[in-house]
């Protein structure tokens, strides 16, 4: 059944397109394959409504933040008191206390924490601190990993499926001078890896990376591989850095780190944290943690760092996800949901592959094969991506794009799916797939 038709929604865009740049307030919001954002009215438990009132079964949930649903009773009412305390900002409370004390007892690298907003900010300062604790400048990220839209991060390889290539501004405004301090290599490739640190290892600060790759699609690591960053950087005295701000949460309450075993010295978290709410954290070990001002001469701080909103948010957002068996549930909710996508997929013939760990996952059309790399990745079918979202999108299933080309990024589900609502995806997918077998 086709949705209803928002008869103001271009008209939106358009208005937009006079006040705000590009018509958005961030770019990833522009849906590519719609041509326009894809404008909300509300969200309520697994569901997203337009404009119209039209009901969609939701699976990008925020961008992954949203890990209970939208509109959580426990995290209403957290905001709620935050509110009635006058939404006090630029000061310390002791939730936050709290709030550090509960990521300290379940974060397997957390002994000390700070607060801050966004997940740009603790990135770059998790390499700030590296930087000054090592006396190094050189960072060594991987292929496709994203850590924000900083300086540090927009830098790609000029060629990602070559052995050797050089570095490059990935934006505009970003000098190539940059490159300099950059050190870049393939996701699961042991041996450029090694190559890497046999060359770079005494000038490394730091080794940053996403434990899985859920912004290209969801690309585990290879078995191994996390022990080799741990082995390697400890040998070298360089600071390994999990980006763990769309992982954290997802597999395990500790994250990646936790259902690995492998324990980074500095880990930032946001997103699924405090379910919507802007928050990030940097976490880590206390003696380089305490490089941060006002002890060390490592500078941050800012007026909403800590949020008391966001602050009380992750709380009620925790306190759900510690409850016994919920990540029992969700991963077995994850595999069998997800071995019935591939399941209709393969039973219309169509070239794609269904990759998930707990919570998030991608579809990566125009391929059967597992991806393990980010070179695989960039094979991904856009133009076969979205004559199935938008045929989705028709049937009430709304999966979300972020560009037109490049890996296809990452969906997924949050706590408030139910059997029911798997189900539903499943029929509404089956039928888009049928439609896409006979070329529609």
């Amino acid at each position: 059944m086709s949705r209803p038709v928002v008869s103001h929604t271009e008209g939106l865009f358009v208005q937009a397109q006079q006040v705000l740049a590009s018509g958005v307030s961030a770019s990833m919001r522009m849906h590519p394959y719609l041509g326009r954002p894809f404008y909300l009215s509300r969200g309520d438990g697994p569901h997203v409504y337009d404009l119209a009132g039209g009901r969609y079964l939701d699976f990008n949930l925020s961008n992954g933040a949203a890990i209970l649903g939208h509109r959580h009773p426990a995290v209403e009412q957290a905001v709620l008191r935050g509110l009635e305390a006058g939404i006090i900002a630029a000061a310390e409370t002791p939730f936050h206390e709290e709030l550090a004390a509960v990521l300290c007892e379940i974060i397997p690298a957390a002994e000390r924490v700070r607060f801050a907003s966004v997940g740009s900010e603790v990135t770059l300062v998790a390499i700030r601190i590296a930087r000054h604790a090592t006396g190094r400048t050189k960072i060594l990220k991987f292929d496709g990993h994203f850590h924000g839209l900083v300086e540090p991060f927009l830098l790609k390889r000029e060629d990602p499926t070559a052995q050797r290539s050089g570095v490059v501004p990935s934006s505009g405004g970003v000098p190539t001078s940059l490159s300099g301090d950059v050190v870049m290599v393939p996701w699961n490739d042991a041996e450029a890896f090694e190559r890497a640190i046999a060359g770079h290892g005494t000038g490394l600060a730091a080794v940053i990376c996403e434990p899985i790759h859920f912004n290209a699609g969801c690309i585990p690591p290879t078995p191994g591989f996390l022990e080799l960053l741990r082995q390697r950087t400890t040998e070298n005295g360089v600071v390994l850095i999990f980006d763990e701000i769309l992982s954290g949460f997802r597999t395990a309450l500790g994250g990646v780190q936790e259902q690995t075993g492998v324990v980074p010295d500095l880990c930032t978290l946001a997103k699924a944290l405090a379910n919507g709410m802007p928050l990030s954290a940097l976490v880590g070990r206390a003696d380089l943690m305490e490089h941060l001002a006002p002890t060390g001469p490592v500078a941050h701080s800012g007026t909403y760092s800590g949020h008391l909103l966001s602050v009380l948010a992750a709380l009620a957002t925790v306190a759900e996800l510690r409850k016994p068996g919920v990540y029992d549930r969700l991963n077995e909710a994850a595999a069998a949901f997800y071995q019935d996508l591939q399941a209709v997929f393969d039973r219309h013939g169509l070239p794609v592959r269904v990759q998930g760990m707990g919570a998030r996952f991608g579809l990566h059309f125009g391929r059967r094969a597992p991806v393990r790399t980010y070179a695989d990745a960039l094979g991904h079918d856009h133009e076969l991506n979205m004559r199935f979202a938008l045929g989705c999108i028709e049937r009430g299933v709304y999966f979300h794009a972020y560009s037109r080309q490049g890996p296809p990024g990452h969906a997924g589900f949050s706590l408030a799916h139910t059997p029911k609502d798997f189900a539903e995806t499943l029929d509404v997918v089956d039928a888009v797939a049928t439609d896409l077998g006979r070329g529609g």
